[in-house]
């Protein structure tokens, strides 16, 4: 008995090793396939939805349905134009006693253009595959300029944001640890080699709303020449800075002066019989943005769809009136209430324009200004609290601004009150039938607008010495808007305050507002902060100088096998 329970044993334990090693091998992976660019696409049409995954990732970074809070700030919180309310001094972006690499911030905003650098060298990879059939080869050519838009856009902005950055142009299969960077010359300038390249392989126009066309790259090269020349500028390189700055007008005056894009001098789209608008306010009516819409100012929008949003897009929406509106419920309480288009809609005010932009750009001689009107950017509101002494009547400024005996409280009422733009609001919100509550426009909106590669111009022609030039060009938007006051070489500072404040007057709610402050140098972006943030943190902590932000602590770290070096101004921060 001994002897069998002995052999028993013996082979029990034979069986268990036995089954261990079977084990081990039932769970190695042996998949009978990878999938790889080369197994991944068959069809052309799988190219095109990375395409689509691009365009989609750019709408939501752009329009922020999520309402994230770093997006807010690529989007221009914590610059000159705008700032948060007492409400939401936790999201500040002005506190530079918390502004440092660390930031996640930065970190968000770094790795979203990588992530979409990645998805064009995917597609660019993919549409070169033997196997896949194009109808012909202009298709197959314009996916690739798509591609290749996307990248050279995605430096561009890593370029104004972060300066050199390392240049990744290929699918990346194994980790890597040992990137190394560019220069802030040489990122701008594999940007513009990307976009000359397919320049011409992109259409002049599309039949399809949002989809990539010439000017889109015309206008990119018009501003990547115009930081190209800053930044040769600031190394001391003049002469070559004079020849970026050539080249920026010259493809300024492609978009410009080529026959496909103009100013809208006259009423036109949805509404334009209404006796209440101007030519202005019809630029951001539900139906008039697209080119296609008859807007020849529209030089590439993204696509928002209400009926995609009902049925699968959640995020096929600007959730404007509600992330960028006032709060009057609370700042104004004894006399204005409600989240009715009285008030602008149901304002939560995750960002606020800072007095500068609501007021100091429209002071005195500024001030005759259509898009200072009342109907662009609303100023008059009526009570709507019976027993108000305003019921029925305007609310004076004064009495929301200064209403109080304490200064705190006013400072607080000045942070949840201002003036509400026609970009972020309407007097006609769609959905409400089906339980839309004044959120969210359901409108298309500019990526690229031909006032801005007017300003880009001028910008350029002021630096090459042509400050008649840059007058006459910022002019051409004062005239449409109807300006008593238009400029003249004299007003033209070496700050370039007036170009700035044209862009903040025109461009309100549409430029990404740092990469404007940061691509100019110097220390304009932090001078400017100091002077117009709305809280104080700004004036006691912003205590450096900078034109670039750091790159992202993490992203130092990780890559372990070659140094990235930090910005300057923000080592040991």
């Amino acid at each position: 008995m001994k002897k069998l329970k002995n052999t028993l044993c013996v082979l029990l334990t034979l069986s268990m090793i036995h089954g261990c090693k079977s084990d081990k091998e039932f769970l190695t992976e042996r998949p009978s396939t990878f999938y790889t660019v080369d197994n991944a696409f068959s069809t052309s049409a799988q190219v095109d939805q990375v395409l689509i995954s691009m365009y989609s990732q750019l709408r939501d970074l752009w329009a922020n349905p999520s309402e994230e809070g770093w997006i807010f700030v690529f989007r221009g919180n914590g610059t000159d134009m705008y700032d948060v309310p007492s409400i939401r001094r936790g999201n500040t972006f002005n506190n530079y006693g918390i502004i440092n690499p660390d930031n996640n911030v930065f970190y968000n905003i770094y790795s979203t253009w990588y992530q979409m650098i990645s998805k064009a060298n995917l597609a660019i990879a993919a549409a070169e595959l033997p196997k896949i059939s194009w109808s012909s080869e202009e298709e197959k050519q314009y996916a690739i300029a798509q591609a290749r838009f996307f990248r050279a856009y995605a430096y561009r902005n890593l370029g104004e944001l972060f300066g050199g950055v390392p240049l990744v142009t290929e699918v990346t299969t194994t980790p890597r640890y040992d990137f190394q960077r560019a220069t802030r010359v040489e990122t701008y300038q594999f940007a513009i080699d990307e976009l000359l390249a397919i320049e011409n392989d992109l259409p002049e126009t599309t039949g399809q709303g949002g989809r990539l066309v010439r000017g889109a790259a015309q206008h990119n090269l018009c501003q990547l020449y115009l930081a190209l020349g800053i930044q040769l500028d600031q190394e001391g390189k003049g002469g070559e800075a004079q020849e970026a700055y050539t080249n920026s007008v010259n493809y300024g005056n492609k978009v410009i002066d080529g026959g496909i894009y103009s100013l809208m001098e006259d009423r036109f789209g949805t509404r334009k019989d209404e006796a209440q608008g101007n030519v202005y306010w019809d630029l951001f009516q539900e139906g008039n943005v697209d080119y296609q819409d008859g807007n020849r100012e529209c030089i590439w929008a993204l696509q928002i769809d209400y009926a995609a949003y009902r049925a699968e897009d959640g995020k096929s929406k600007l959730p404007y009136s509600r992330t960028y509106g006032p709060v009057f419920r609370d700042g104004a309480k004894d006399h204005l209430t409600g989240t009715l288009e009285d008030v602008g809609g149901r304002g939560i005010a995750q960002v606020i324009p800072t007095m500068y932009t609501r007021d100091v750009i429209y002071e005195d001689k500024w001030a005759d200004d259509m898009r200072n009107s009342d109907i662009v950017f609303r100023r008059t509101f009526i009570g709507n609290v019976p027993g108000s002494p305003y019921f029925g009547l305007p609310v004076p400024w004064n009495e929301i601004y200064e209403g109080s005996s304490d200064e705190t409280t006013n400072t607080v009422n000045r942070s949840l009150c201002y003036p509400v733009s026609c970009k972020i609001a309407t007097d006609r919100y769609t959905g409400l039938d089906e339980g839309e509550n004044r959120s969210n426009l359901f409108r298309d909106d500019y990526f690229i607008r031909l006032s801005e590669t007017i300003l880009l111009r001028a910008e350029a022609k002021q630096r090459l010495g042509n400050k008649e030039g840059a007058a006459a060009d910022i002019n051409l938007l004062r005239k449409r808007a109807a300006c008593t006051y238009l400029v003249t070489a004299a007003d033209l500072d070496d700050d370039f305050s007036l170009i700035l404040d044209e862009r903040a007057r025109e461009l309100v709610y549409e430029e990404c507002r740092w990469n404007t402050l940061l691509r100019m140098g110097g220390s304009i972006a932090v001078d400017r902060i100091r002077q117009y943030a709305f809280w104080p943190e700004a004036q006691s902590t912003l205590t450096f100088d900078y034109n670039v932000w750091p790159i992202p602590q993490t992203v130092i770290d990780t890559n372990k096998d070659v140094e990235l070096p930090q910005n300057p101004a923000w080592q040991g921060r």
